[in-house]
């Protein structure tokens, strides 16, 4: 039982950290932070951070 629960840990770290903007009428209503398929926090996309991590992942015209 051990073992699974350390494997389990294991995969878990190795999952990346990835942003999904949530769009409400057309419009990013938060910024939803996740590892893997677990929802780690939501950020105001009008906040400071929001607006830095919308920034970076504009495409470039």
């Amino acid at each position: 039982m051990k073992e699974k629960r350390e494997q389990e840990t294991m995969e878990t770290q190795e999952e990346e950290i990835t942003y999904h903007a949530v769009e409400k009428d057309g419009e990013i209503a938060a910024i939803w932070v996740m590892k893997g398929r677990k929802h780690l926090r939501t950020i105001d996309p009008k906040s400071e951070e929001g607006r830095r991590i919308l920034q970076a992942y504009r495409p470039s015209p």
